[in-house]
């Protein structure tokens, strides 16, 4: 995010500081090796990605541990083109199941199955010590405190208020 050269429109734009640029690509190199750090340690220990153990954890947490697809989407903030190739993915592997939605016949529910629990049960603790080592004891628990309100104001910010936003799950 260098300036461009000066010119009448340019000249008008707000340019980050170097402060602000300090900052943006700190943050930009942290989230990129944490994101590449929990792929490598789910890969290894579950055979999937990172993108893939939060669908599991979200059907998990949900009740009767099935979510319809769109809102499944919308958790993970993906497409649904992405995340039915994920959830064919999670079907092939026995972790996931579909059924059809009896209310709507073009809706369909994701449903997490034992054996996607089991998986789930064996993979969470080498996981919470993956995302325990990588984050939370690099910090002390002011920064932890600061980094969570941070995160929740960001999260707020960017959270779509329109209903005609072009949103990942709607596409």
């Amino acid at each position: 995010m260098t300036p461009a050269p000066a010119s009448d429109s340019s000249a008008q734009h707000r340019w980050l500081t170097a402060e602000e640029q300090r900052v943006w690509r700190s943050y930009l190199q942290a989230t990129t090796l944490l994101e590449d750090h929990l792929d490598r340690q789910l890969q290894r220990d579950a055979g999937m990605p990172h993108i893939y153990y939060g669908l599991l954890v979200q059907l998990a947490e949900a009740p009767h541990h099935r979510l319809r697809m769109t809102e499944l989407a919308m958790r993970a903030k993906i497409t649904r083109s992405r995340l039915s190739h994920a959830v064919a993915r999670l079907e092939r592997n026995g972790w996931v199941r579909r059924e059809e939605c009896p209310a709507d016949k073009r809706g369909q529910f994701a449903v997490l199955t034992e054996q996607g629990a089991d998986v789930l049960r064996r993979t969470a603790p080498g996981h919470v010590d993956a995302v325990r080592q990588a984050l939370f004891e690099r910090l002390t628990s002011a920064q932890q405190k600061a980094l969570g309100e941070i995160m929740e104001i960001v999260a707020e910010g960017l959270q779509p208020s329109e209903a005609g936003a072009d949103l990942p799950w709607l596409r």
